[in-house]
């Protein structure tokens, strides 16, 4: 498909060689746990697709960002969805550094490292539970000499055994003694964390998304990010831009499993013009919405509005690719069914979009509230 050929240009400009390495493993082995995938997209420079060429990295905006999604996705939805975890937290944390105003040297070196050290972030937030917003605090944090003892758990938490760095959301003392949030960057080799096996299901169990516990672990100050007086929207911003790119990246992951379907089925020229002119149109018609939202947010749209055209984005895109994706196992027919399980486990890794919150039924209050022009409220 010419639009597929196109997001693996564009792949291949950013991470040159990661689809050739990809495609010579067996698909089995991709999704499978243990799979060498992420090792993969570390070694071809992944892990600075979003982080700011001053900085080492690729520099990519939102529309390369979800191009490359797509193609990685149609080739392993399984990293698509452990890659999409990693590049939301760099956004995250960029767009903190450019908003904070000042970092501490800790946070600095951070920052500074991810491209250049080929750092993989894993996301502490609550991605996993379907009507949950993804911003809620998973970890508490108790106040220490020098910083703070945190404990929790994520389940599931993607890239959990190949991640360099853990991020997570906590509720920590503010000035005025009530808890705010805050943002803990923490070492994966830290005392106290673990991993411990969670995900049961052959799809997607290439994505590590294992359990990760935090026992007694200890945070400095210095790597904890805070509101500062000369920045005090600084977290609500950062949540922001986390739900937004967020978003964007997940589904376009998706995406790509279920247009290498659609792929598959015009090359084999199966079913009727008609037939597969209707499943190109669907999957066109969904990455288009994707597309569209990623154009806006690339172009400048912030806040309520930009969470807004992402969110209807996603939602029609999710039952596009489905519909697509299942019509295109249907026409690939029975003999394909049964000499291999590829094409199924790509159609059944196009459904979890669904169970990424914020699931529709939890968001239908507040977009019917943003539709006649109220505020956009999650929660």
């Amino acid at each position: 498909m010419r639009s597929l050929s196109h997001a693996r240009e564009v792949c291949e400009r950013h991470h040159p060689g990661l689809l050739t390495a990809l495609e010579a493993l067996p698909f089995a082995e991709r999704e499978a746990p243990g799979s060498p995938v992420t090792a993969l997209l570390r070694e071809h420079g992944g892990a600075g697709l979003l982080v700011p060429e001053n900085h080492g990295g690729r520099g990519a905006g939102a529309l390369d960002a979800i191009r490359v999604q797509r193609a990685v996705g149609s080739v392993s939805p399984s990293l698509a969805a452990a890659a999409a975890m990693h590049h939301f937290t760099v956004a995250m944390l960029f767009e903190m550094a450019a908003g904070s105003g000042r970092l501490t040297p800790a946070q600095a070196k951070v920052l500074h490292g991810i491209a250049p050290e080929r750092l993989l972030l894993a996301s502490g937030w609550a991605e996993g539970r379907t009507q949950q917003n993804i911003l809620i605090p998973s970890v508490t944090a108790t106040a220490a000499e020098g910083g703070f003892v945190l404990n929790g758990v994520k389940k599931p938490c993607s890239l959990a055994r190949s991640m360099d760095l853990l991020t997570a959301s906590i509720a920590v003392p503010g000035a005025d003694g009530a808890p705010e949030l805050a943002l803990a960057l923490l070492p994966a080799d830290s005392p106290g964390i673990s991993v411990h096996p969670f995900w049961g299901n052959e799809v997607l169990a290439g994505a590590e998304s294992d359990e990760v516990r935090l026992t007694d672990v200890f945070v400095p100050e210095e790597l904890v990010v805070r509101t500062v007086p000369e920045a005090p929207h600084l977290l609500d911003d950062l949540q922001t831009t986390g739900f937004i790119w967020f978003e964007l990246l997940i589904s376009a992951g998706y995406a790509g499993a279920a247009t290498a379907l659609v792929a598959t089925v015009l090359e084999r020229e199966r079913g009727s013009a008609g037939e597969r002119a209707a499943l190109a149109v669907g999957v066109e018609s969904a990455f288009a919405l994707l597309e569209g939202a990623a154009r806006a947010v690339q172009d400048g749209l912030a806040g309520e509005p930009a969470v807004a055209a992402v969110l209807v984005a996603r939602y029609a895109a999710q039952e596009a690719l489905v519909r697509a994706a299942d019509q295109a196992l249907e026409l690939l027919g029975g003999i394909d069914f049964i000499r291999g399980g590829e094409h199924t486990r790509l159609a059944d890794s196009v459904r979890p979009l669904a169970f990424h919150p914020p699931g529709r039924a939890s968001a239908a209050e507040p977009l019917l509230k943003w539709f006649t022009g109220g505020s956009l409220e999650l929660s």
